[in-house]
Order: structure tokens, then C-alpha cells, then sequence
């Protein structure tokens, strides 16, 4: 049976755990703050360490805030020779170049979506690594998605991909908690807004989502306006880099740092609303 070695159990890893256990894969789970992790008792042998965890596992699999969290968990583990590397976190582009030379046995594997795909094992996997690797990993793409997208055989493109995608969910959140914001200083009921464009060409659910949780003063997080800070850094670094203006993305990570700084760093990055008020 493949041993699957899960470290970080916060709001995305630990509902991939509990797929990876549902789909019969023998589980090792770890995470910093060992309570985190503990829930996860019933389906998986919960570590004091990750090189516990790591030990002896076939995959392992992170999902840790950044680069710096990545960076020294491994440094920290011992890989066996046949083991493979998945590295879900979301890093940036030069991270992933970086944690790639560390083994060659190494596949780049962000996931796009929240909380509750993370539970239901409706993720979308975006990978990129070597072919030879693909048979490894896909029954855990398969446990904790519903579809995998192979971006090439290069390490790195899927990260690429995963900063196009976040810049515009990014833009969408920040579009949304903007016209909130607008409506709201004109005097006008911001629920107008949604009900104008609802169905129409320039509706969306995940607008419609999000807004509604903002009307309803609800933050619980699906997705952490940390992280979004810290992704919407990566996609204006990334962004100068390829040659794209990064004006508006700047101008996003702005205005999410605004509403980290009123408090709202641990709300669900909805919570961007508070940035424009």
C-alpha cells in the first residue's frame, strides 16, 4: 500500500487529508501546532515530528503557508530514494525553481480552491513534473480533486499557471468587496448590486458567494486573507518579471495588506472589503 506523508493540516490540508484516507491510502499527517493535526486521529498516525512522518513514505505531500515554512520543514526531513516530493503550497515561481533542485523526484502540484472543495475532494490539481512521476501521484490527484491539469513535464509551470489563476480570483474578490464599498458610500443598498447583474452576461457565482458572505458579516475562512496577501505579493513579482504591468495586482496587495492591518489577517479574504471602508 502507498504511504502518503500529508505535512500541514490547516484549512486546505486538512480536508485533503481526509480524501487521501477515504481513497484506502495509508496516512501520515503532521503539522507545526501538533493540535491541528490531532483531529485527524480517526483516519491517519498523527507525528511529533515531519521526519517521522516522512520516514519510510512512499509520497509526501506539502502544504505550507510559503517558501520560508517549506523551506525548513525539508531541510529538516530525509527524503528516501524512491519517494516523491508534491509540493501543493503555494510558493511563486523562483520558490519552485528553487525547492525543485532539491530532489529530482519532485512534482509541482498547487491546487486552486477553498476550504469546502478541499473537503468534498473537488480541487482542481495543477501539475507539472516529470512524466515517469505521473503514476505515482495521480491516486492522489485523484483522491483530492476533481480534475488534474498536466501542465508540461518542467517543474515550475504549474506554479505559473496557479499565479494566473489567483490573480484573477484575486480580482474578482477585490472587484466584489469594492462595489460593496462603493454602494454602500452612495447610500445604496449594496444587495442592489447583485441583484442587477444577477444572470445577466456579467454575473458570477463566485461573486455572488463572496458578497453574500460579506452582506452577511460572515468571515469565517474559506481562504485566509494572509495567504491572499501573500499571493497577490508573488503575482506582481511574477508579473514584473514576465513583462506584465502589475499596477492593478499592486493595488490589490495594497488594499488586502490595509484590511491585515485593521485586523482582519486570520478572516476569509472576502474580508478585502474592510480595506476599502
Amino acid at each position: 500500500m502507498t504511504t502518503v506523508a500529508l505535512l500541514g493540516t490547516g484549512i486546505m490540508g486538512a480536508g485533503m487529508a481526509r480524501n487521501i484516507a477515504k481513497a484506502g491510502l495509508s496516512l501520515r499527517v503532521w503539522n507545526r501546532s501538533r493540535e491541528k493535526a490531532e483531529p485527524l486521529s480517526d483516519v491517519a498516525t498523527v507525528t511529533g515530528t515531519a521526519a517521522e512522518a516522512v520516514d519510510g513514505a512512499d509520497v509526501v505531500v506539502t502544504m505550507l503557508f510559503d517558501e520560508n515554512a517549506v523551506d525548513a520543514v525539508m531541510k529538516d526531513v530525509q527524503l528516501g530514494p524512491d519517494a516523491v516530493w508534491v509540493q501543493s503550497s503555494t510558493v511563486g515561481v523562483d520558490a519552485t525553481a528553487r525547492l525543485a533542485q532539491l530532489t529530482d523526484r519532485f512534482v509541482d502540484a498547487p491546487v486552486l480552491g477553498t476550504k469546502q472543495p478541499a473537503e468534498n475532494g473537488r480541487l482542481l490539481v495543477l501539475a507539472s513534473g516529470p512524466a515517469a512521476l505521473k503514476s505515482s501521484v495521480q491516486p492522489i490527484f485523484d483522491a483530492i480533486g476533481q480534475r488534474t491539469v498536466w501542465v508540461s513535464d518542467e517543474p515550475g509551470d504549474a506554479s505559473k499557471l496557479k499565479l494566473v489563476l489567483n490573480s484573477w480570483v484575486l480580482s474578482v474578490v477585490a472587484g466584489t468587496g469594492q462595489a460593496i464599498a462603493f454602494a454602500e458610500g452612495l447610500g445604496l443598498d449594496p444587495a442592489l448590486f447583485f441583484d442587477s447583474i444577477a444572470g445577466g452576461a456579467t454575473d458570477s457565482a463566485y461573486a455572488q458567494v463572496k458578497g453574500k458572505a460579506i452582506l452577511n458579516g460572515d468571515f469565517a475562512p474559506a481562504f485566509g486573507l494572509d495567504g491572499a496577501v501573500k499571493d497577490a505579493g508573488l503575482i506582481a513579482e511574477a508579473m514584473q518579471a514576465a513583462g506584465t504591468d502589475s499596477a492593478v495586482m499592486k493595488a490589490i496587495h495594497s488594499v488586502l495588506t490595509q484590511a491585515a492591518d485593521r485586523g482582519h489577517a486570520k478572516s476569509d479574504m472576502s474580508a478585502i472589503y474592510h480595506g476599502f471602508r
